[in-house]
């Protein structure tokens, strides 16, 4: 649903900005999903005079134009519009400026020999109609120079909002305003329809004879009728929100249905044939509609028809025969009211969507068809003129007035906000609700309100305007019977690590806990095989998870895929049991190749690691205590690979690149880095686990840099781990971020520069306790075979 912000002030008197607005709207549940002003895509173009308009030297049909901008000097602009003249006032586009009804940037340019500076726009340039036959001419004398989007009021920012299916009286600005007024921001306006007389009986006979599919038809004549284009203000707000004005007589109808709600339909008098009857089709009949479409009927659908033919798909589109044209001098104004469910059925059955579809088969307010008719005259006389004839009204509409008994404590009980009474009768009041207080109020919703059913429908009106954001973050308390969580921690710790793996940008892969003998043998030999197995290839459990995921990698591969991250939560099957076990595989490229970094890189063991230590933390694992060990499994590369444990007994997990020999058997390219988390030996925690609240220090830490020469065996993890216990409860963090060999180096040895960081308790470091802790980092390193490098 879309309009305009000075369309909403027809109805709402207001002096909320913008922003209050569009706040407004998403606060009573009318979610806002675009603001778009047309002055700023505009504001290039201004206000210009022609000076002087003379013949072009080498064209007949081109002139060459001074243009006075407001900017100094004149311009030379060539101009090909037959209006262009001297002293007319139109709109300019300077050099540069982006014209978006021809999709074209601006440039200084020579046109046949003669340069031009810019251009004199029209409408359809502009997009602002289709009108191109010549430039825009901008009546009086406005300021040259000016915006022309401020000359024109097209300063008008259009708002664009999603109406949910219950909320059918905001398929109307009318609507829209009044939930804004009763949030408080400005008064709805009175909105009362002036009630035009006839001057003779209605000469066409209106009847239905479908009371089902409708229930009321409304109608009357008005003769001598000069239809042509429509007034600027209501082609403006047509063009605002995406309609194209056709006529006077059609864009009044689109403008009612807009602007009330309220879809209507204009009949060219001269092109019926006897009565005008609701009905439903006959089996064989068809319509042309407006869309110049055929669609072929069926007798569950409700038609408009006279003594000839089918003229009008009720309540969804009218037929192109029938159409008011600029000739048209008498027509028939139709307002009526169609079953809703027939409507929807109708619409899905054919395939075809209209606004007037989408208000109808929502249910429009059945009260305002008389209101509707009489603005719709109101409307044709002013516009176009004409004498209307008397009313004619088939049928009765439904009256649509659900009366719900409701006491102001539901609202608390429900949602937990209080809301005073008072407040309460306020907000329904002001919403077209009829409060009869006592009790227990007796609660008359409005006609335009049929989805109001009973007392909940009262509270969520009540609480939507009161405020959403006011309704508390309260937990429901467990009904009886209802079973408690059962997940065990084991349980949790696999959700936690789904998630951890999915957010790091790892893909969950489901792969088969069977697999072929040979994969099994590759990958430490499998224990279980099975007697009567599905399939050759799966007759072995696997004792790692490796191997599916591996080939789940390469089949990745083989379809085009660049970069593989894979991941499976699952059972290992060894001799001593199942063992619950997270594997990983990452191949291909990190990333793409990119400009800035040349060749795309691949992954090593250093991601591997990455990985297992980010998930291992997520799974509660102490990892501040984990040490590297090297001896991983045979199917790892033997250089590029290490253990992970708390000790040499308590391996938490294997990492590093595949082994060359299995990458090719699986026929995968370059590196491959795998590794295997075993979630049985990540220790329990102790105690009860609390939440661990975020508590930041007090004072600035310090950083300390350190270069120690050690022999090439010395691993970089012993040395970093030595050096944090150095001073455990003020060393914070450890690590490495230079390696070098060479030059001043003995053979056989490396520097290992480290940062570590210092972080004071009470009260900030003196330089004496800062060389204290440097000399104990010293001492820590020497013991461990790393001395400091001059």
């Amino acid at each position: 649903m879309k309009f305009t912000l000075s369309w909403l002030k027809d109805h709402l008197d207001t002096a909320a900005s913008l922003e209050e607005i569009v706040l407004g709207l998403t606060r009573v549940g009318l979610e806002v999903e675009g603001v778009d002003n047309p002055a700023d895509r505009l504001a290039p173009f201004r206000v210009a005079k022609i000076l002087e308009a003379a013949p072009h030297p080498q064209a007949d049909k081109l002139q060459v134009l001074k243009v006075d901008t407001g900017t100094g000097e004149p311009l030379q602009v060539v101009c090909g519009a037959p209006n262009a003249r001297a002293g007319l006032y139109g709109v300019f586009a300077a050099p540069g400026t982006y014209v978006p009804g021809i999709d074209v940037t601006l440039k200084v340019a020579a046109i046949r020999g003669v340069e031009s500076h810019g251009m004199m726009c029209s409408e359809r340039e502009l997009e602002l109609s289709d009108a191109h036959t010549g430039i825009i001419d901008l009546a009086g004398e406005p300021a040259v120079g000016t915006p022309f989007a401020e000359v024109l009021g097209l300063d008008d920012p259009v708002i664009e909002v999603a109406v949910t299916p219950n909320r059918q009286d905001c398929m109307g600005v009318r609507g829209i305003a009044r939930d804004l007024a009763a949030l408080g921001l400005g008064t709805l306006k009175p909105g009362t329809v002036e009630s035009v007389d006839g001057g003779y009986d209605c000469p066409v006979e209106i009847r239905t004879d479908d009371p089902e599919g409708c229930p009321a038809f409304f109608g009357r004549v008005v003769r001598g009728v000069k239809n042509g284009p429509s007034p600027a203000w209501l082609q403006r707000r047509l063009t605002a929100i995406g309609l194209r004005p056709i006529s006077a007589l059609v864009d009044i109808t689109n403008f009612i249905t807009f602007d009330r709600g309220r879809p209507l339909h204009v009949y060219d008098l001269a092109k019926l044939s006897g009565a005008v009857v609701a009905r439903r089709a006959a089996e064989g009949e068809s319509v042309v509609a407006l869309n110049g479409k055929t669609y072929a009927l069926t007798p569950e659908m409700t038609v408009i028809a006279d003594a000839r033919e089918v003229h009008d798909i009720a309540g969804i589109m009218g037929g192109e025969h029938s159409g008011v044209e600029t000739e048209t001098t008498d027509i028939l104004i139709e307002c009526a009211y169609f079953d809703p469910q027939r409507i929807g059925r109708t619409g899905r059955a054919l395939g075809l969507t209209s606004d007037a579809r989408t208000r109808f088969e929502r249910g429009v307010d059945p009260a305002f068809l008389e209101g509707g008719l009489q603005l719709a005259t109101r409307l044709v006389l002013d516009l176009c003129g004409g004498d209307p004839s008397r009313e004619l009204r088939a049928g009765q509409p439904p009256v649509i007035a659900p009366q719900v008994n409701y006491t102001p404590d539901l609202t608390k009980r429900l949602t937990g906000v209080t809301v005073d009474p008072a407040e309460q009768a306020e907000i329904l009041a002001a919403l077209g609700f009829m409060v009869e207080t006592g009790d227990t109020w007796c609660i008359t919703a409005p006609s335009w309100r049929r989805d109001v059913d009973g007392a909940a429908d009262i509270v969520e009106e009540v609480v939507r305007i009161s405020g959403f954001d006011a309704i508390p973050s309260t937990p429901l308390a467990r009904a009886e019977g209802v079973a408690k969580p059962t997940a065990t921690p084991a349980q949790l710790t696999e959700r936690t690590l789904r998630r951890a793996a999915a957010a790091r940008g790892l893909d969950e892969a489901v792969t088969w806990s069977f697999i072929a003998p040979q994969d099994a043998e590759s990958f430490g030999g499998g224990v279980f095989v099975l007697e009567n197995p599905i399939s050759a290839d799966l007759a072995v459990m696997r004792p790692s998870l490796l191997p599916g995921l591996v080939a789940a990698a390469r089949r990745n591969s083989d379809r085009g895929a660049a970069s593989i991250r894979l991941f499976e939560l699952g059972r290992r099957y060894l001799g001593e049991g199942e063992r619950l076990t997270l594997g990983l595989v990452l191949a291909g490229a990190r990333q793409e190749k990119d400009w800035r970094d040349g060749a795309a890189k691949g992954f090593d063991v250093f991601d591997a690691k990455a990985e297992v230590l980010a998930l291992l933390a997520a799974a509660g694992a102490p990892v501040e205590r984990a040490q590297a060990f090297t001896g991983a499994s045979a199917w790892y590369h033997p250089g590029r690979s290490a253990k992970l444990g708390l000790g040499p007994k308590t391996i938490l997990a294997e990492f590093g690149e595949l082994h060359p020999r299995l990458a090719r058997a699986f026929d995968l390219q370059g590196r491959v880095a795998v590794a295997e988390i075993f979630l049985d030996a990540i220790p329990a925690p102790r105690g009860k686990r609390g939440r661990a609240v975020y508590s930041p220090p007090a004072l600035q830490a310090v950083t300390r840099d350190f270069a120690f020469v050690a022999d090439k065996a010395l691993a970089a993890d012993t040395l970093l781990r030595a050096v944090q216990k150095a001073e455990p409860k003020r060393i914070t963090a450890v690590r490495l971020f230079d390696l070098f060999e060479g030059a001043g180096i003995e053979p056989g040895k490396r520097s290992l520069a480290i940062r570590a960081t210092l972080q004071p308790d009470e009260r900030s470091f003196t330089e004496e306790e800062l060389s204290a802790i440097a000399g104990k980092i010293v001492e820590a390193a020497r013991a461990v075979g790393g001395e400091l490098r001059e």
